[in-house]
């Protein structure tokens, strides 16, 4: 079906209709789910090891760098049983300072790549971009799709930049493939892009880069989760997914726990197959579980700024 762009067309197009309505109202459901007591506090504790605590900014500095790398391995100095997070992800320049925090440590360092956030260069470049990444220490690589290439159904194009740059980072590497959910317009797009990305070879399936309006949202996570399921299934592959953007609070982290037990159960609840791709949440998640140990709300400057 890979062999040409008219054969991957036939498969993609091949694949069940998404209905809107019964996704976004499974979803909804399932975010009315009341979780308390020790399994809140076991939820937090989990949202927190399967956070990629990111920056990705213009002005990142080799000092904020650190300084995020850090509090990824020590999130809460007062208290010492608080999980770390799962990685700190930054653009491909400050990859070495941050491994350089992190060496010996069960925290991974994530890079963006192929031209983030839009994805718009020429495939020798994106290569570069990820060689450049992997050889400074990145343990993961977060690549965007050529959305106007898939938009445009050049979807053999896009399946081979995805295999190019899994080979890319080969053993040395885990691959998430960020499809940029808000510009994909359609359901139908959304798993359509999973399928073609976890075909081409991806680690992980991740929904935005967080740099557009419409970022992670319960409806287009459920629809991943559902195409993880199915493509296990089908192969006996185990694919991540990976939520970004917009997922601020404790109270949403848990929403789209309960949408991974209730999708596709406890093999994914663990951060090698499920994380959160954010900068604020673990400062919520922080003064919701020393709410729950002390009975009481933190101040203001009980977290740092980010």
């Amino acid at each position: 079906m890979t062999t040409s762009n008219s054969a991957l067309r036939r498969f993609l197009h091949g694949l069940p209709g998404v209905d809107a309505v019964g996704l976004e109202a499974r979803a909804a459901s399932l975010g009315t789910r009341s979780i308390k007591t020790t399994a809140k506090a076991y939820a937090i504790d989990l949202a927190i090891s399967m956070i990629d605590l990111t920056t990705l900014e213009g002005a990142d500095t080799p000092g904020k760098v650190r300084a995020l790398a850090a509090k990824a391995v020590n999130p809460d100095p007062t208290d010492r049983t608080t999980p770390t997070t799962a990685a700190v992800c930054v653009y491909p320049d400050m990859v070495a300072t941050a491994k350089a925090v992190l060496n010996g440590t069960d925290v991974k360092v994530a890079s963006v790549a192929t031209a983030f956030p839009a994805g718009r260069a020429a495939l020798p470049v994106k290569l570069a971009d990820t060689r450049d990444a992997v050889a400074a220490g990145a343990d993961e690589i977060d690549m965007v799709i050529d959305r106007g290439a898939f938009l445009a159904g050049h979807y053999l194009e896009v399946f081979e930049q995805i295999a190019a740059v899994k080979a890319e980072c080969g053993d040395k590497a885990r691959l998430k493939v960020i499809f940029e959910t808000g510009e994909l317009s359609t359901y139908d797009n959304i798993r359509r892009a999973s399928w073609l990305g976890m075909m081409a070879g991806a680690d992980f399936i991740k929904t935005s880069t967080g740099k557009v309006a419409v970022n992670a949202t319960p409806a287009n996570t459920l629809l991943m989760l559902e195409a993880v399921r199915d493509f296990r299934a089908q192969t006996g592959v185990q694919i991540g997914v990976k939520p970004a953007g917009g997922i601020r609070n404790t109270k949403e982290a848990i929403k789209f726990l309960v949408l991974v037990n209730e999708t596709v159960g406890a093999d994914w609840l663990d951060n090698h197959w499920f994380r959160f791709g954010a900068s604020s949440l673990l400062n919520d998640l922080l003064m919701q579980r020393q709410k729950l140990a002390t009975g009481r709300y933190s101040g203001p400057d009980y977290v740092t700024v980010d």
